[in-house]
């Protein structure tokens, strides 16, 4: 039986406005202030600037000719070079050129500390901790994650923006990945009761003042968090909780983003398993069934995996010739991806089933 996907893997696709890192468009406006620089990450090496980029000798003479903008004009045009840097460095991240990514970055960040504008600092920042992140530096990413909440409350955000929780939630993920187990359950801890308090305190404010998007966003960010750390409680072993937190984000996601969304099959299938591993099968079954036959009929690129977990619940709950079809054809289709991990996960699965179909036979069982 395969389970719920690692906590710095798999895909979380929670999406509909609301995303992991502040948007690009519509840009942020960056407002010069004073502030205080903390000390910078080093950088990492590459070969030759990408095409557009900023040559170190460039950027080193601006730092000495250009430590602040001589007027409005100026400000924007450094605004504007700050902006396409971190839209090179999204590109590159996406294509998996991650050194580039962390240049063009540092390239940004630099300009933003030689304008003095925290808000450009906080974003690059925030994009730098993402990048972190993502290459799977945690010690990196939570010290630019901490860099960055410090820079969002410093200029005036409020402790419950969803900037702020959405960070304190990876946070949290970077702390349930290195075992700092306290700080992970009181993090999670705070990112739901704090983003259960916004939600309650959103229903009443009207649309004029508050948009239904921005309250979808608020609901499905609560939603990620109570996903995330139902996704922690299973690797410790708290699976009656967890499920109840599967239970209460799948029915977010539903509500917000309608049962095809992707995400809403990717919980149905984790709730499934958590409910497998209790040994409550049938109920298990009845929602692996639902996400194995929405994966099928919107070709969830997480297909495969959805079908090998309906094969082993339906192992367990003795219908062996039914997994085995089961079990084949989402073999079949994890080696036309080229998944090693679940190819193996699989063959091993079946294994378990011929085991088991073995004894059955040799007992006299009849498979269902």
């Amino acid at each position: 039986m395969l389970r719920p996907r690692d906590l710095s893997s798999g895909r979380r696709v929670w999406a509909r406005g609301w995303r992991t890192e502040p948007a690009l468009d519509p840009r942020p406006r960056i407002q010069p202030g004073p502030h205080s620089v903390p000390a910078r990450p080093g950088a990492r090496s590459r070969t030759g600037p990408a095409p557009g980029a900023l040559s170190a000798a460039g950027l080193a003479f601006l730092a000495a000719t250009r430590l602040f903008p001589r007027d409005e004009k100026e400000h924007q045009n450094m605004e504007d070079e700050i902006i396409l840097l971190i839209k090179k460095a999204k590109l590159s991240a996406m294509t998996g050129n991650l050194e580039d990514a962390d240049h063009f970055l540092h390239q940004a960040l630099n300009l933003a500390q030689q304008s003095h504008n925290n808000q450009a600092i906080s974003y690059t920042y925030i994009q730098m901790a993402n990048l972190a992140f993502l290459r799977g530096d945690l010690l990196n990413a939570e010290k630019l994650f901490k860099a960055a909440m410090g820079f969002l409350l410093g200029s005036g955000t409020q402790q419950d923006d969803n900037a702020v929780i959405e960070m304190s939630l990876k946070l949290c993920s970077i702390y349930a990945s290195t075992e700092q187990h306290s700080l992970a359950v009181e993090g999670y801890k705070w990112c739901i009761e704090t983003l259960e308090e916004k939600v309650q305190s959103q229903k009443t404010v009207p649309e004029e003042t508050l948009s239904a998007d921005e309250k979808d966003n608020t609901r499905l960010l609560l939603g990620m968090s109570l996903d995330s750390c139902a996704r922690y409680l299973v690797s410790q072993k708290q699976l009656e909780l967890a499920a109840s937190l599967y239970e209460k984000a799948l029915a977010i996601c539903q509500q917000v983003q309608g049962e095809t969304h992707p995400q809403a099959v990717v919980l149905m299938n984790d709730l499934a398993t958590v409910l497998d591993m209790k040994g409550h099968h049938d109920q298990a079954y009845e929602y692996v069934k639902r996400a194995s036959n929405l994966a099928k009929e919107t070709s969830h690129p997480d297909e495969y995996v959805i079908h090998s977990n309906l094969a082993g619940v339906l192992m367990h709950r003795g219908n062996y010739s039914e997994a085995k079809q089961v079990y084949e054809e989402a073999l079949k289709q994890a080696e036309s991806k080229g998944d090693k991990p679940v190819i193996e996960r699989i063959r091993k699965g079946m294994e378990e089933l011929q085991a088991k179909t073995v004894k059955s036979q040799v007992l006299g069982e009849t498979s269902h």
